[in-house]
């Protein structure tokens, strides 16, 4: 058996995570690659570092810091000099890119080359406590591995067929000699040797990624939660870890609010119909939630509810959009170029509505004005709203689910700006008032679900 077993930066964030951790890997029989995450914090801290532009001493300096501070505590002292030489040795080629992005106004590629560092730091750090307790580990960057990347900075996409014919070179041959590769999440490396990371939360995405290039029969990924839940317990306190989900409702899950996956997670692993289980690190004995490729058998039609805010709606009208599809095109592709998440998208005769983070706003509408449509006869911008997603296996072909659903939208006194329905089986989105989102998915919990 073999699997693919990813930590997150709170399992990677302090000397009791780390113990937790390495003691999670020691006691797995299967055969196993570990993805490791940055130590909480690292990421923002080198994104803060290109805005702030700090002395090169004092960047490196924080980063040996923390990670020799958690690793001392770990490490015998022989073991430790062996592990502070090789983080020195990480950290004196990320003096040379620091400087070089130092030198210039704007390098995006550089920058995704130096937010990676904390998962290398990272999988020295492991690698070395593994070896303390006598397991046999080696520390393997991304682009040694064969991880093959492709797109813009910061949102790339792994090119999964190249990669699969990399890992069986790279990986499989260390497995069979019962060594644990542990790998840097967050990136990879595309055919001309830039590194790309894929967006924040990445590394659930590589060991995806790396569960499908190895063939593996389980993918784990090791975070700070119990799993799914019916709800978030910070707003539905009564809320409780649901125990199996379809890939599906996973997938829509954590595209649209739940924080316990990267959306793009579920992609890699459906496509081989690989298990996919959520543990937590400090429960480790806990069930936590297994997704596969299977329809589950429960009373419940909505499973789960979350939410999602700092969302605002754009409006178009033009009342040329029902009979010029081009235009609605042009429209679509003007949002995208900015490249943020659209979460709806909804059309009437002379309205096209679309949902975005309300960060991206202002350069949508520029994007938008620079067309020069003189199709279109206004704009406007509805902020302070929140999306709210349930779902459920084949509620939306289940008759009157979403007309209960939106009685108890009514009866919460929250106004419904945009829906969308029908675009999965698994789930129904729709907009609400920032202010209400919270009693919606209270009442959507208490409803369906119950306390």
């Amino acid at each position: 058996m073999i699997k693919v077993m990813k930590f997150g930066g709170t399992s990677m964030g302090s000397i009791d995570a780390l113990d937790r951790t390495s003691s999670i890997i020691a006691r797995e029989q299967a055969k196993k690659a570990v993805v490791v995450s940055a130590m909480s914090g690292v990421t923002n801290y080198l994104i803060a570092c290109i805005r702030d532009r700090p002395e090169t001493p004092s960047v490196l300096d924080y980063l040996r810091d923390k990670y020799s501070s958690a690793a001392q505590g770990m490490l015998s002292e022989e073991r430790f000099e062996r592990c502070s030489q090789q983080l020195d040795a990480s950290l004196s080629i990320l003096r040379g890119r620091l400087e070089a992005r130092w030198s210039v106004e704007s390098d995006p590629v550089l920058e995704d080359a130096i937010f990676c560092w904390g998962e290398r730091l990272s999988t020295i750090m492991l690698t070395n406590i593994l070896e303390e307790k006598g397991i046999p580990a080696v520390a393997l960057s991304a682009e040694d591995a064969g991880i093959v990347a492709e797109g813009s900075p910061a949102n790339g996409s792994a090119d999964l067929a190249a990669t699969h014919a990399n890992l069986s070179r790279t990986v499989l041959p260390l497995l069979d000699k019962g060594i644990t590769p542990i790998i840097t999440g967050y990136y990879g490396s595309d055919r001309t040797g830039r590194l790309i990371t894929f967006g924040r939360g990445g590394s659930d995405y590589s060991g995806s990624v790396i569960a499908y290039g190895i063939d593996a029969d389980c993918y784990e990924v090791w975070t700070d939660v119990d799993g799914f839940m019916t709800a978030d317990p910070r707003i539905v306190p009564e809320a409780r870890t649901v125990d199996e989900m379809d890939y599906g409702e996973a997938a829509e899950l954590a595209y649209f609010g739940a924080k316990v996956l990267h959306p793009r997670t579920v992609e890699p692993v459906r496509k081989k119909s690989i298990p996919l289980m959520v543990k937590n690190t400090f429960n480790p004995d806990g069930h936590g939630t297994l997704v596969r490729n299977q329809k589950c058998n429960t009373p419940e039609i909505v499973r789960s509810v979350a939410s999602k805010g700092d969302l605002s709606i754009i409006k178009i009208y033009s009342s040329e959009i029902v009979y010029n599809p081009a235009l609605i095109s042009r429209l679509i592709a003007s949002v995208s170029e900015v490249a943020v998440n659209t979460y709806a998208i909804s059309t009437s005769l002379s309205t096209l509505a679309v949902a975005l983070p309300t960060p991206a706003i202002p350069r949508v509408l520029e994007n938008l004005k620079a067309l020069h449509e003189n199709q279109i006869e206004k704009m406007t911008v509805k902020d302070n709203v929140s999306l709210i997603c349930c779902v459920g296996d084949n509620m939306i072909n289940t008759f009157g689910v979403a007309a209960k659903v939106f009685s108890t939208v009514s009866a919460t006194g929250a106004n419904v700006e945009m829906i969308s329905e029908g675009a999965s089986d698994v789930a129904l989105n729709f907009m609400v008032p920032s202010e209400k989102a919270a009693d919606v998915v209270r009442n959507i919990h208490k409803t369906f679900i119950g306390g």
